[in-house]
């Protein structure tokens, strides 16, 4: 399928690679956007995460997160909602996910962020 403006390309669960994951997790700013689709209970808007970057950063962050297949994006409406591909990644990678959410909550707490 091509992407057009209202559906956006992702990787199938056999295109998933172990490397892609790991450089789009290696951000700061990804890793937050994980951290917060992770304890969401739905997807989320883009607008609803407030990020120290422009607008453009941004969407560069979510888009290397849904080409490694870290992440879905699709429309509802004009809303690009995003969600985490944590199945995929756990039958994938089992572990991998938990083990960086892991670590990124104890360095929240050793470094006194939220």
């Amino acid at each position: 399928m091509t992407p057009t403006a209202r559906a956006l390309a992702h990787p199938s669960r056999e295109e998933i690679r172990v490397e892609g994951v790991l450089h789009a997790l290696s951000d700061p700013m990804r890793l937050r956007i994980v951290r917060r689709l992770a304890g969401a209970a739905a997807e989320l808007a883009c607008s609803r995460f407030d990020l120290p970057v422009s607008k453009s950063t941004s969407t560069h962050h979510f888009r290397v997160l849904r080409e490694s297949g870290v992440i879905r994006q699709i429309y509802r409406g004009t809303a690009k909602m995003s969600v985490l591909r944590s199945e995929d990644l756990d039958d994938l990678f089992p572990g991998l996910l938990d083990s960086v959410l892991s670590a990124v909550d104890l360095q929240a707490e050793r470094l006194g962020e939220d």
